[in-house]
């Protein structure tokens, strides 16, 4: 596994990193065991790229995250998140930037995980009602209190990276980017490559519709929070799919998986951008890490921008569209 540097401040990490949001929640049930042994494979396989958040579960992700990093640590690049708040019964109970909430909501993170450090640090989602000087303001206090080592934020529009960015410095911003979600390349891309700041693309796969692996209403549990997804409601996703096949003959053409194809468009990007495919099952794991391996020529490249240009996806990526890009 290669690595890539988010920022310019040293965070330097392998080239794809593992999301770790569904082995807890939002996709359904999903084996710890399993999600224990995967982040092992992954360990195993290079990647020490690892990235959690307070709110899966809520708050039990965080601790399966730390079980499975007991005796390995060292070496490990350990993401969490706060701003997003949920109540133990998984109510969404609003965002919160205030400075007295990112020093509890650390030190609470610090507990579950079992570690004495963060690595990076994310501001989930952007409190309008808080000046982001004032969050990052507290952010950094814990960097110099040595409990975060990087910061970074997550779904904040170009404004507000640049005002971040000058209270101090931030290492990686991390928002969906995918086939399907290519907005970001207009403004935000640009931007944090203007200011030296990493890429960090959740979703790299479309949540999985990419893969293909999604094709009527019974491939997803009533559970699973892609099933009121707008992008995979009935009309969406047809129009969807069509987009996917288009990937699928392309990944075919080069004896790939449209999966590995979309991830390697990604990767393709630029070597600023590191994805972080999310994955339950150490089979799915291999074949993500073989994506790092393909190489796309110039005509993959403008063949997959004919069948997946900037807003072809039917649908938006969050039934509220409010909570992102603050």
């Amino acid at each position: 596994m290669t690595s890539r540097t988010l920022g310019k401040q040293g965070l330097t990490v392998s080239a794809m990193g593992l999301g770790c949001m569904g082995m807890s929640d939002f996709y359904g049930p999903a084996s710890e065991d399993e999600a224990i042994a995967t982040i092992h494979h992954a360990l195993d396989h290079g990647i020490n790229f690892l990235d959690t958040a307070d709110i899966y579960g809520p708050f039990t992700n965080e601790a399966l995250v730390g079980r499975a990093l007991r005796g390995r640590r060292d070496g490990v690049v350990l993401a969490t998140k706060f701003g997003n708040v949920r109540a133990a019964d998984g109510k969404f109970l609003g965002i919160n930037g205030r400075p007295e909430y990112v020093r509890q909501a650390c030190d609470a993170s610090l507990q579950r995980l079992g570690v004495d450090r963060i690595d990076l640090y994310y501001q989930h989602r952007v409190d309008r009602t808080v000046p982001i000087e004032d969050t990052v303001g507290a952010m950094a206090e814990l960097v110099r209190a040595g409990k975060v080592r990087f910061l970074g934020l997550s779904e904040a529009a170009p404004a507000t990276i640049r005002r971040a960015h000058a209270t101090h410095p931030i290492s990686a911003l991390q928002t969906e980017y995918s086939l399907w979600s290519r907005d970001v390349e207009a403004d935000i891309l640009p931007t944090v490559r203007e200011l030296g700041i990493g890429f960090v693309p959740y979703s790299p796969l479309g949540r999985g519709f990419l893969t293909g692996r999604f094709r009527d209403d019974a491939d997803l549990a009533p559970s699973d929070f892609r099933a009121q997804n707008p992008r995979f409601q009935a009309d969406n996703r047809t129009r969807n799919l069509q987009l996917v096949d288009r990937v699928r003959a392309i990944a075919a053409d080069k004896h790939v998986t449209a999966g590995q194809l979309a991830l390697a468009w990604v990767l393709s990007r630029g070597d600023d951008i590191v994805p972080i495919p999310g994955t339950t099952k150490r089979g799915h794991l291999d074949e993500n890490i073989a994506a790092v391996d393909i190489q796309l020529t110039a005509d993959d490249k403008a063949r997959l921008d004919a069948a997946a240009p900037i807003g072809a996806a039917a649908g938006d990526r969050y039934a509220n569209m409010s909570t992102v890009n603050g």
